[in-house]
């Protein structure tokens, strides 16, 4: 048994439910996100994973691009070196946009074991479908002139080194993020290891129902980001259209009759929904109510009926910085009309 000690208050992390996912792999159903929003610093982030594990967390979520791995793996290691099981923890990371290319990206796979300190890593992530990158805490407004279209076949390219990984032993599973219906659709054609999940925005003014039913049922765990809203998220992913879910009627009066926070409402119908909500928080006690969210108290059907009619299609990281030159809106990023724009047709059988 881990003689790994539990804060007071704390949850037995044998409790937490786990997901079984068509890999073979099992993932907590609820993990701590690790973006600081461009605002948290590295410090503020890692401190409260190591509170996390403490509390009963055994998934953290983690991305090359939020600049804190190596502070999280500080955590992650004290708490490995105290008696947690590394075969207990769930670590996910994302390779970032400039690192597509094969070689690049192994090598941005390896700096983030080397900088989490687990040895392998439970799931890797192609963090956003095309290789556009932009600089840090750029405005709304900022573009690289490099961007270009999601282009099947040079994702493939960058889905057989992550296919190399599996192979090699640096990961166990791997997945995507950011992907929609007709892009996962062509991955799921030519993958020779299929993803094991898909990471995106979901929350009740965002449910993407077609695109999480999609991945439900062709195998794909969906994961989500931003469960309450991203309330903190950061500036150039705001718009005056846009819907804050801790304040929608419906969710507040559910919360009313709970007797809890609107965004613990947010996270049970997340759970109960079937994806994996990575709430993130610098708060050890807000950390805490979010994971006996997953535990306790339970939704009902009728509750979950007015949630789902809760979803307003808003977009909260809508990703303009990543648009190619000649793209119309963010919305080319997300093929609303059901096909890729700018696609020339690589890869096509």
């Amino acid at each position: 048994m881990c003689a790994f000690e539990t804060l007071p208050g704390g949850v037995d992390a044998r409790t937490v439910p786990q997901i079984a996912l068509a890999n073979g792999q099992k993932m907590p159903a609820i993990g701590l996100g690790t973006f600081g929003s461009d605002h948290v610093s590295a410090p503020d982030v890692a401190k409260v994973v190591g509170e996390a594990l403490r509390l009963g967390y055994r998934y953290i979520d983690c991305a090359a691009c939020y600049g804190n791995e190596a502070e999280v793996g500080q955590e992650l290691k004290k708490a490995l070196d105290k008696g947690l099981d590394r075969k207990e923890l769930f670590v996910l990371s994302k390779v970032w946009n400039d690192c597509h290319q094969p070689e690049k990206l192994i090598a941005a796979c390896k700096k983030s074991i080397q900088d989490l300190q687990v040895g392998y890593l439970d799931m890797y992530l192609i963090h956003w479908p095309f290789p556009n990158y932009h600089a840090p805490h750029c405005d709304v407004n900022s573009r690289n002139p490099d961007s270009r279209p999601y282009i099947h076949e040079e994702f493939m390219q960058s889905w057989r080194a992550m296919e190399r990984l599996v192979d090699e032993g640096l990961v166990k599973g791997i997945g995507v993020s950011n992907v929609t219906i007709p892009k996962l659709e062509l991955i799921l054609r030519d993958a020779r290891i299929r993803p094991a999940v898909n990471e995106m925005e979901l929350h009740p003014s965002m449910q993407q129902g077609q695109l999480f039913q999609y991945c439900v049922d062709h195998g794909v765990q969906p994961i989500g980001y931003s469960p309450i809203g991203s309330p903190a998220r950061p500036e150039r992913d705001r718009t005056p259209e846009d819907v804050c879910d801790l304040e929608m009627p419906e969710v507040v009066e559910i919360a009313r009759a709970h007797g809890v926070h609107p965004a613990i409402i947010c996270i049970k119908w997340a759970y109960q929904r079937g994806q994996v909500p990575i709430p993130f928080t610098t708060k050890a006690k807000n950390a805490l109510s979010n994971l006996r969210a997953i535990l306790d108290d339970p939704l009902s059907p009728e509750e979950m009926d007015v949630l789902t009619g809760c979803e307003r299609n808003c977009r909260l990281i809508k990703g303009q910085v990543f648009l190619w030159p000649g793209a119309e809106s963010w919305r080319d990023l997300w093929d609303i009309d059901g096909t890729i724009p700018g696609w020339k047709g690589y890869g096509k059988a």
